[in-house]
């Protein structure tokens, strides 16, 4: 027997039983045989065991061997694959599941932000219905307030009505309405939404679980600051065009080409002071006011009852039903709201308007302008046409609440 074969022989059987296939006559190449030999039994399930066998080709004579002439290594493995096959399985399920679950987890942010954006859509459409609704319906009171501070009218209330009916006709009274809509229903959809947001917001941040009086106050400033930031070029053109020498314009879009022309873009927001100054506390009055008149119902015996008894009848309350105030209590409560707020605001609201009729050579600033006023007419001047104005905010204030909450129920607004 050859003297590697000896060699190999005598190993343990263990290993004789798991040794690689080879062919060298040298005795290092045997050492490196057993130690692969050892990883290959660590590092894989082997249930065959391994042949070797040698073959030797010589170069010379007396059939020794003076140099290997070629060594080279065989290996035949018969490798149980189930325990891996498995592991692979495993991973491959739980990579399947991972993967349905990310998916799950986009598609349901994507189905949120979409609803969110859905829901956002429909908050803004109801705000902006209702104004649409109340301004057209309370133009004629909205032309006669704008009559008394733009042209500074000195005529009865009476004497002014019979005035624009006989020169323009029944429609003069919705002159400027279209532009007004315009304005408007941007400007309360953003100060509606505006509105919620900024309270919840609030309520959020305070932990409570309902508004605080003061939440309700400075969300309403907020709401009001936001609009009027948004809208105000828009009422700047309608002030524009209501005033003496308008119609020779040509309308809105010649009037908005006519203050940029001469004036410039930034001519679009004069009176921006006065009227963060006037929207501020009239947004938080209007907004605070209500939702104080609302929370007080709510809370009592008869605003519990009514509450208890919707949830009861549930889907079988029509849209006018579902109104937590009820139809009368929504317009009352929105009136009272909106002459609150206007009787707080109406100075800085006769101011603006001074300044948006201000071109660049003669502009004054908001106090001299609001001082040149008084100079002219008293104290009693920045209260010119509130009587109008009232009789205008009133069923304007009512209108715009009571089509909001109604179109936030038909619009199913979360």
């Amino acid at each position: 027997m050859h003297e590697s074969d000896t060699a190999l022989h005598r190993l343990d059987p263990f290993i004789r039983a798991n040794s690689l296939f080879f062919i060298t006559d040298s005795t290092t190449t045997l050492t490196s045989t057993l130690l692969l030999t050892l990883i290959s039994k660590s590092a894989i399930n082997c249930t065959t065991p391994i042949s070797c066998s040698s073959r030797r080709r010589g170069i010379g004579g007396g059939g020794e061997v003076r140099r290997l002439a070629a060594d080279f290594l065989c290996v035949s493995l018969s490798i149980d694959g189930r325990r891996v096959g498995e592991e692979r399985e495993r991973e491959e399920e739980k990579g399947l599941i991972k993967g349905v679950k990310e998916r799950g987890r986009v598609d349901g942010e994507r189905v949120t932000r979409s609803g969110a954006a859905v829901n956002t859509g429909k908050h803004l459409w109801a705000g902006a219905v209702a104004a649409m609704v109340s301004r057209t319906f309370v133009a004629p009171l909205e032309r006669l307030k704008l009559e008394y501070i733009v042209r500074g009218e000195q005529k009865d209330l009476f004497s002014l009505v019979k005035t624009i009916a006989t020169t323009q006709g029944i429609q003069g009274f919705w002159k400027g309405n279209f532009v007004n809509v315009l304005r408007t229903a941007p400007f309360k959809a953003i100060n509606f939404y505006a509105y919620d947001t900024y309270r919840k917001q609030l309520l959020k941040l305070s932990g409570n679980l309902e508004s605080t009086n003061v939440d309700r106050f400075v969300a309403g400033a907020a709401a009001g600051i936001t609009a009027t930031l948004m809208c105000l070029p828009m009422d700047t053109i309608r002030t524009i065009m209501v005033a003496s020498g308008g119609e020779a314009l040509g309308g809105l879009i010649g009037a908005f080409r006519h203050v940029i022309r001469t004036e410039g873009f930034f001519s679009l927001y004069k009176g921006l002071g006065p009227s963060i100054a006037s929207m501020a506390p009239s947004g938080a009055v209007f907004y605070g006011v209500y939702d104080i008149l609302k929370s007080a119902y709510l809370h009592s015996p008869e605003g519990q009852k009514r509450t208890q008894r919707m949830k009861l009848q549930g889907q079988e309350l029509s849209a006018l039903d579902q109104l937590e105030l009820g139809t009368i209590r929504t317009l009352i409560y929105g009136a009272i709201a909106g002459a609150c707020s206007e009787a707080a605001t109406y100075p800085f609201e006769v101011v603006r308007r001074q300044l948006q009729m201000q071109v660049r050579e003669t502009k004054l600033s908001a106090m001299a302008t609001c001082m040149k006023i008084v100079e002219q007419g008293g104290v009693p001047a920045l209260y010119a046409g509130l009587v109008p104005s009232l009789l205008q905010v009133l069923p304007s204030a009512a209108i715009s609440y009571f089509v909001y909450e109604f179109m936030k129920i038909f619009l199913k607004v979360e």
